[in-house]
């Protein structure tokens, strides 16, 4: 059977890797240390996806840049020193992306994550051998602009028809609508199936190993 697709491009945080856990600790310890009072976990799961300020600017409506800022350097002292929460990837994924590799696909990273972060964790695992491009929310416009994707399609030489975004989020999959690429939600990160199946992905996943069988 002819392969749908040429380019699997992925969310980082929710899809590859298992962090919701840890992002949500990470904002409620930096919102107190500000002494603002936190959000329900519920509403920072909704945010995650989309970069830092965007965050901000939904956890903290009213609040100046300059009080966005310090919350943001609160978070990332928590992330990157404080908090010990694990960040495993879900299973299946170092194998899968082996075996979509071998088998002909070229691999991409879109991420609300920003660069250094990005690269801190590619270079931990070893895992930029997987990907031919990876963007990030701090060089391009954050999701669920398309021009992330627009981005990652110009650098692999894929037509949008060919290229399929793999997300958690809403802000994936409206992203990938915007860009005229089809989605496949999956169901084991940030947001609920029911909230994902609005924008009309391929279908709703409900384990990585499931998403391989579907591609493969």
């Amino acid at each position: 059977m002819k392969r749908e697709f040429d380019l699997v491009i992925f969310d980082w945080d929710g899809t590859l890797m298992d962090s919701v856990a840890k992002i949500v600790r990470c904002f409620i310890a930096a919102m107190e240390d500000a002494n603002i009072p936190p959000p329900e976990e519920s509403d920072i799961r909704n945010i995650i996806g989309l970069g830092l300020m965007e965050s901000m600017a939904v956890l903290m409506p009213g609040s100046s840049d300059q009080e966005k800022l310090k919350v943001i350097d609160l978070y990332r002292d928590h992330f990157l020193i404080h908090d010990e929460t694990e960040m495993p990837f879900f299973e299946g994924v170092e194998t899968g992306l082996l075996q979509l590799q071998d088998n002909g696909y070229q691999l991409a990273v879109a991420t609300g994550k920003n660069r250094v972060g990005l690269d801190r964790l590619l270079n931990l695992h070893d895992f930029e051998k997987y990907f031919t491009a990876t963007r990030c929310s701090d060089e391009t416009s954050s999701k669920p602009d398309p021009q992330m994707l627009n981005e990652l399609l110009a650098i692999t030489n894929v037509r949008p028809d060919r290229a399929i975004m793999i997300g958690d989020s809403t802000y994936d999959m409206e992203m990938a609508c915007n860009a005229d690429v089809a989605c496949m939600a999956v169901s084991y990160g940030a947001h609920e199936c029911d909230k994902l199946l609005a924008y009309q992905p391929r279908d709703c996943l409900k384990t990585f190993p499931d998403l391989l069988k579907w591609l493969m």
